[in-house]
């Protein structure tokens, strides 16, 4: 990837969580929360359904204001940098019957930049060709986003946050519901940005994927559990503090049963 990770190869992102609390309305979801991400770390957020990972993610883009504490990037508040911060959400949180073809999605990418009265320039054309060329779904740039499939949608939005240039992107469940090959490209893409010093936080489910893919990882329940080392914070102890319910190891790896949610959690993935 040449041209959309230039701007953060010169200004890779430390990120600083201190003491946050956020919700909707009156029900707290995420409650003291303090950690450090370093320059251009990769973190893998875990934790049950209803945790608080999706929640945080929308606080981190400015989508839920904060109830409580505050966010700091490249040391200034959070708002500071403009289009700093690049977000993939879950699938099931985008209106795929809206009317845009893959280029146009990819090309949201750059407004933060251009703004949205202005033309593209040639540069911004370039940006997004080469994003769009690096997720391979060149050959359905004017195809409407609603007729991919869920992999290739999910590679659209991806190709959208590389055309952004971020200094720190989110990608909430990018793995839930795509093909291997999907998701190798997107595993393959966070190698790319890591050597490029983008700072990057991906929620899963998977823990086995966290330990063996991660660097970093936060241990979540709507407040931390755990934050570092995936050896130190995946521990057995820790697991079954967050997830609460059936926490199976089963030759090494972990299965964890989420049928039944501890009660003071809700199940409404946020």
């Amino acid at each position: 990837m040449s041209n959309p990770g230039d701007s953060a190869i010169e200004h890779p992102a430390r990120l600083d969580i201190n003491h946050v609390s956020a919700g909707y309305g009156n029900i707290q979801i995420l409650k003291e929360l303090t950690f450090q991400v370093p320059h251009g770390g990769q973190v893998a957020v875990v934790g049950p359904n209803g945790a608080g990972k999706s929640t945080l993610f929308r606080v981190l883009v400015g989508l839920l204001p904060l109830k409580r504490g505050n966010i700091f990037i490249h040391g200034l508040p959070l708002g500071h940098h403009q289009d700093c911060v690049a977000y993939v959400p879950q699938r099931g949180d985008v209106d795929w019957k809206f009317p845009v073809t893959v280029r146009d999605v990819v090309m949201m990418g750059r407004y933060g930049k251009i703004g949205w009265m202005s033309r593209p320039s040639k540069q911004d054309q370039e940006i997004v060709a080469e994003s769009i060329h690096q997720l391979g779904i060149s050959k359905f740039i004017n195809k409407p986003i609603g007729e991919l499939s869920g992999g290739q949608q999910q590679r659209v939005f991806l190709a959208r946050a590389i055309a952004q240039q971020p200094h720190i992107l989110l990608m909430d469940e990018p793995f839930t519901g795509v093909d291997i090959g999907t998701q190798e490209t997107a595993l393959n893409l966070l190698e790319e940005l890591h050597k490029q010093g983008v700072t990057v936080m991906v929620s899963t489910h998977d823990l086995n994927m966290a330990a063996e893919r991660f660097k970093l990882v936060l241990l979540l329940n709507r407040t931390m559990i755990a934050f570092g080392p995936p050896s130190d914070v995946l521990t057995p102890e820790k697991i079954r503090t967050a997830f609460g319910g059936k926490v199976l190891f089963i030759n090494g790896a972990v299965v964890v049963d989420e049928c039944c949610p501890p009660a003071d959690q809700d199940n409404s993935g946020a």
